[in-house]
């Protein structure tokens, strides 16, 4: 009979032995993993992708009626500031009225408004542009289960370090050292490894977000005292049963 409960014994503790550590760890890389490497020179502005949502806005005369307001009535003033969506389609163009379908992807803001400024201005006098991006958000794991957040990014040029500190900071469970950024295609996507554990992580954190990056920060593996955590029920109930055992053996 002892043999039986010492055979079940380990046979339970093999089971809880090849439960895998760490189930709720996502976007693992294999060992020997090359991360994409940022650019010496970090962008410091944000670029039109795919995706997007640009509010577009169109004036003549170098944007006059803009700054014209002592011509023009509160309601139409207020309308000026009312631009209308266009999606920026998977292959970076975007279709704009009269004009038709026009590269933007890979421009920042200012550069888009110059070139379609100067598409423009084979029909109006002295176009006046203005873009904005409606939709860029930002997917954030802090490094706790259940803690996922996503923030929407309110102005152009917001870093990781900001975005960072909108979703709460890297949380206790979280390892500063091994933050990923995943960006672009997710089928074949860039992932960038950040170690923020050091002041000199900070030049990585100067990375500028772009629309539907994923910052992920791993969380700390299962520690001696969770493993005891889960081993304990098993053993609890191996000594129940060994006690109960020489008792009944004693009885006899």
């Amino acid at each position: 009979m002892i043999k039986r409960i010492i055979g079940f014994s380990f046979i339970a503790i093999m089971i809880a032995s090849c439960t895998p550590l760490n189930p709720s760890i996502m976007f693992k890389t294999e060992k020997g993993f090359k991360y994409d490497v940022q650019s010496d020179t970090n962008e410091v502005e944000y670029k039109i992708a795919p995706n997007d949502v640009l509010t577009f806005r169109l004036f003549t005369n170098n944007g006059f009626k803009l700054i014209d307001a002592s011509s023009e009535g509160n309601t139409q003033i207020r309308n000026l500031d009312v631009g209308i969506s266009y999606y920026v389609e998977f292959d970076g163009k975007i279709n704009l009225p009269i004009i038709g379908r026009v590269d933007v992807s890979g421009k920042t803001l200012r550069e888009a408004e110059f070139y379609l400024e100067e598409k423009y201005a084979e029909i109006y006098i002295d176009p006046f542009v203005l873009l904005n991006v409606n939709n860029r958000r930002v997917t954030i794991f802090p490094g706790s289960g259940g803690d996922g957040i996503v923030i929407t990014l309110q102005n152009n040029n917001v870093k990781l370090l900001e975005a960072l500190a909108l979703a709460g900071g890297i949380r206790e469970s979280g390892r500063a050292n091994k933050v990923k950024l995943i960006r672009g295609d997710l089928s074949n996507p860039q992932v960038y490894l950040i170690d923020l554990s050091t002041i000199h992580g900070l030049s990585q954190a100067n990375i500028i977000l772009q629309a539907n990056d994923i910052i992920y920060i791993e969380p700390v593996g299962v520690t001696r005292r969770q493993v005891i955590s889960e081993i304990a029920p098993i053993l609890s109930l191996i000594t129940s049963f060994l006690t109960l055992y020489f008792v009944i053996d004693r009885v006899k």
